[in-house]
C-alpha cells in the first residue's frame, strides 16, 4: 500500500541560518556532508557540498545562531561580520524527501544568510572534530572555492537559493582582491 506524502502547503518553513566564510583571496568556505546523518539528505541527492547552515533554536538571535553553527560544525571562531543577505531565501525539498526530512515537520527551509570574514589561520578549521569533539562531524571535507561557483556544486534542489546568496554577497569577493 503506498504511503501518502504530505500536503506541502500545509507544512511550515524551518527556520535556518547560512554562513558565507571568507578568506583573505575572498574564496568562500565549503563543506562536504557526511552522507550518515544527513538530515535534508542532501549527500545522498547529488552532492555533497554545501555552505555551514542550521536551525535557529527557539527565541535564538539569527545572528548568534549564525556563530554558533558555523562553530559547531566548523570549529571556527574567528570571523568578523561582513554582510547580511537582505531577505530570507527559501528551499523547498523535493518530493520524494517530503514527509522525511527533518522528521517530516517542514517543507524546507527559511533561511537567514551571512557573510563573514575568516581572520584565523587555516589550521582553526576541524570538520571532523567540531568544537574540539563536542559536536557530532557533519562534513568529513572542506575546501576554498569562489562564491560564484558554489551553487553548481550544490544538491540540485538547493541552488535556486543559493543563486539567491551568490546574488547578495556578489561584492564580497571584490574586497579582498589584493593591488
Amino acid at each position: 500500500m503506498p504511503t501518502s506524502r504530505p500536503d506541502r502547503e500545509a507544512l511550515p518553513y524551518r527556520d535556518c541560518v547560512g554562513v558565507a566564510v571568507f578568506n583573505a583571496d575572498g574564496n568562500v568556505f565549503l563543506g562536504r556532508r557526511r552522507i550518515e546523518g544527513d538530515p535534508d539528505q542532501s549527500a545522498s541527492h547529488g552532492s555533497a557540498w554545501q555552505l555551514p547552515q542550521g536551525g535557529i533554536d527557539k527565541g535564538e538571535d539569527p545572528l548568534r545562531a549564525a556563530l554558533r553553527e558555523l562553530y559547531e560544525e566548523t570549529s571556527i571562531t574567528s570571523v568578523s561580520l561582513l554582510a547580511e543577505a537582505p531577505e530570507w531565501i527559501y528551499y523547498d525539498l523535493p518530493d520524494d524527501l517530503l514527509g522525511k526530512a527533518w522528521k517530516g515537520k517542514y517543507r524546507g527551509q527559511r533561511q537567514r544568510w551571512f557573510a563573514f570574514a575568516f581572520t584565523g589561520p587555516d589550521s582553526e578549521i576541524d570538520v571532523e572534530h567540531p568544537g574540539g569533539g563536542k559536536f557530532e562531524a557533519e562534513f568529513d571535507g572542506w575546501r576554498w572555492e569562489k562564491l560564484s561557483r558554489a551553487p553548481a556544486l550544490i544538491v540540485p534542489f538547493k541552488r535556486p537559493a543559493y543563486e539567491k546568496v551568490v546574488e547578495a554577497f556578489a561584492d564580497i569577493p571584490q574586497r579582498f582582491t589584493h593591488v
